[in-house]
């Protein structure tokens, strides 16, 4: 097996990194420090810690199994179940202490981090539009219930998981994943669940 480039040992170690401080707190030194080579080393691949963290983003979402989503061989309701079963498995294997590199990134953009914020709205873009386009074929076929638009129920799934892969840093465990996927799966979803009542508000 290839040992691997001083390239990969930076983007690796900074993943870790990242996952472990977040963004801000971890600088250029911290992430060299870890992959055991020169800072010099580091802007020889890299302009900006900036740019390294969108790789990292990146990397993220295509270990996510996006592609369960568009597989129309599976069944719409099927295909989401494997595809947050798979996000969920990802925490098992690093552990849950640290929450979602995902949700750490998403919590400290800001202005100064422009490249950063436009990547994060590509990505949660393009998963929500494959979720929303999923539940749009279950709705279509009577396999996902229809009393919420498809496209305002792929936003709250989005939404809700980023608040439970939050509260799963603070609990250390899949509790909160579990019971998400259990409302999602077990209720939201399925045919027949009726849409929440609007509460009347005093004029």
């Amino acid at each position: 097996m290839a040992k691997p480039t001083v390239r990969e040992k930076i983007v690796a170690a900074a993943q870790e990194r990242f996952h472990a401080l977040g963004y801000n707190a971890c600088g250029v030194q911290e992430i060299v420090d870890a992959a055991g080579v020169p800072k010099g080393s580091f802007y020889n691949y890299f302009k900006a810690k900036e740019k390294l963290a969108c790789e990292i983003l990146d990397n993220y979402f295509a270990g996510a199994r996006l592609d369960i989503l568009a597989d129309k061989s599976i069944a719409p309701l099927e295909r989401l179940r494997q595809h947050f079963e798979h996000m969920a498995s990802r925490f098992k294997k690093v552990g849950f202490g640290n929450g979602c590199l995902f949700v750490k990134f998403t919590h400290e953009v800001s202005d100064s981090t422009p490249l950063l914020r436009t990547d994060l709205r590509r990505q949660v873009g393009k998963w929500t539009a494959l979720i929303t386009e999923t539940i749009r074929e279950g709705q279509a076929d009577g396999s996902i219930s229809t009393a919420i638009a498809a496209d305002t129920t792929a936003r709250f799934l989005v939404q809700g998981w980023c608040g439970a892969t939050g509260a799963m840093k603070l609990a250390a465990s899949s509790a909160p994943m579990d019971d998400f996927l259990s409302v999602t799966f077990g209720t939201l979803l399925q045919p027949g669940a009726q849409a929440p009542k609007q509460r009347r508000t005093k004029a």
